[in-house]
């Protein structure tokens, strides 16, 4: 954290300044470890822009230009650093999703709660955004099943060069990732 706190601080300003002054992190409830509810801190990459219906925009209408910026370049993820110094998360491990899904997990796919969240993970390196949910769950329980140190030096590894290569942020066509509806 000291060390990545000077590109915390300067990414943190240019967020507010790009938020018109909404603030430069983002804080939402997330399940981790046996899906106890933690609140996980990103960097605010888009607006809370609403329609006329009250409803927030797309993704796409949302993602500022300087938010696009941090996200392909992984630096949204920075913050996370603090769930893992607060012991929610783990540097590895299934990503933290929206609690809205924990009812849609078939039994197997629930099993991704059996460790903490990690910030990266078995899926995020066979992936990322650019593959099925199903297949997100499945690169999880693998991970689970198959835990070991050497494996963790391998994903950190990969994740480097991926963030490097800024290869698959998003879902194809998406500003984001389309949503888990349990059939995904």
């Amino acid at each position: 954290m000291i060390v990545l706190s000077p590109i915390i601080g300067a990414t943190a300003l240019w967020l507010h300044f790009a938020n018109k002054g909404a603030g430069a992190f983002f804080r939402q409830e997330r399940p981790g470890k046996n899906a106890k509810i933690f609140k996980v801190v990103k960097f605010k990459t888009m607006t809370d822009e609403r329609g006329t219906d009250g409803k927030l925009l797309p993704d796409a209408d949302r993602l500022t230009k300087v938010g696009r910026i941090v996200r392909s370049t992984s630096l949204d993820e920075l913050p996370q650093l603090w769930n893992v110094l607060k012991g929610d998360m783990s540097l590895i491990g299934p990503r933290p999703l929206m609690v809205k899904y924990l009812p849609l997990y078939s039994p197997e796919q629930a099993r991704r709660h059996e460790v903490r969240p990690g910030i990266t993970g078995w899926a995020q390196i066979n992936g990322r955004n650019n593959i099925s949910w199903q297949k997100k769950f499945e690169y999880d329980v693998w991970y689970i099943d198959n835990l070991s140190f050497s494996l963790d030096c391998k994903i950190i590894l990969e994740t480097i060069k991926k963030v490097v290569r800024r290869s698959d942020i998003n879902k194809e066509g998406e500003a984001t990732t389309n949503p888990f509806n349990g059939n995904n």
